[in-house]
């Protein structure tokens, strides 16, 4: 039986990167953790130790610093693929970059001061290949959403183990954590032909599709009386794919952050849904992906979307 090496990738994660631009007397700040993947002709140095095709991942963390220096740090997405196209273009033995990127909120306080601004981040995922199709994935990590009403749970499947009373008005929250494709890797239509890694956009599109997104999200999930978390799920996903037409697809990752009425029985008190117990675990997850059907012509706007979340879930991280 022969044994052959699979799917598989090696780079630097966790990078931590704090930039600061000071081209005045109001600066800007930039707060992110970035991961590189590398994938390519790296037989070799699995089977026999042979490290010619390996650019260390030192190497890796360090042209994160210098590309925030000598390019700047402005939408994460363009940052994204300028790292990913530099290590596709400039190492040979590479035939695949993907680098993921998340951005660290800070509100400010003045023109040289900041408050970090809560648990919410925002995601791209960046994938380059030799052979080309660049695909860029932005998200959303951590969005904490709660409607008070206008949500129930009954109707459901029922067996012996089933002792969860239905309810018609119960709180649903949730922390939303969102990624979306987008259908080009540049959404914004002008780009700049004389980088020295590629074409690369003015970034004004990727934060306008980002705010787009996610008032898109946050609409439909405050606007849909909501009879399961998975109704809430479909309304969410569609209004993006139905209001962002530069968006192919998106996928949604929604825990259910119970909230359980207290019992004030005992205590000689009535309880008229005002006073609940927050749980952080066990609770339900909710998960699925919108896409769109091809187009009128055949094109499938998808694109390779299955063989690289394969490719991604089969590596080696």
């Amino acid at each position: 039986m022969a044994i052959v090496l699979g799917a598989n990738q090696y780079g630097k994660a966790e990078v931590r990167l704090v930039r600061v631009g000071r081209d005045g007397p109001r600066h800007e700040l930039r707060d992110l953790t970035v991961g590189i993947a590398l994938a390519g002709d790296l037989d070799e140095v699995h089977r026999s130790g042979d490290n010619a095709h390996v650019l260390p991942t030192d190497s890796q963390k360090n042209t994160v610093y210098a590309f925030a220096r000598e390019h700047g740090v402005d939408q994460i997405e363009e940052f994204g693929l300028l790292l990913a196209r530099h290590f596709v273009r400039s190492v040979p033995p590479v035939r695949t970059a993907t680098v993921r990127l998340a951005e660290h909120g800070w509100q400010r306080l003045g023109p040289h001061s900041f408050q970090r601004d809560g648990a919410e981040s925002r995601t791209a995922t960046v994938t380059v290949h030799a052979d080309g199709g660049d695909t860029v994935e932005s998200g959303i990590s951590g969005l904490v959403l709660l409607n008070s009403t206008d949500s129930e749970f009954r109707g459901y499947l029922r067996d012996r183990y089933t002792t969860l009373p239905e309810t018609d008005d119960r709180i649903l929250a949730t922390a939303v954590e969102a990624d979306w494709r987008h259908r080009d890797a540049d959404p914004t239509g002008p780009t700049d032909p004389t980088s020295p890694t590629g074409p690369t956009s003015s970034g004004r599109g990727w934060a306008e599709s980002y705010a787009g997104v996610r008032a898109a999200l946050v609409g439909a999930f405050v606007e849909t009386y909501s009879r399961s978390l998975q109704q809430t799920l479909y309304a969410m996903g569609h209004r993006v794919l139905a209001e962002r037409p530069e968006i192919a697809q998106v996928r949604l990752a929604l825990p259910n952050r119970h909230h359980l009425l207290v019992d004030l029985a005992p205590f000689g008190l009535d309880n008229p849904g005002e006073v609940f117990v927050a749980t952080d675990r066990p609770y339900g997850l909710i998960e699925g992906t919108l896409t769109r059907t091809p187009t009128d012509d055949g094109t499938d706007v998808t694109g390779d979307a299955a063989a690289r979340d394969a490719a991604r879930d089969g590596g080696a991280g």
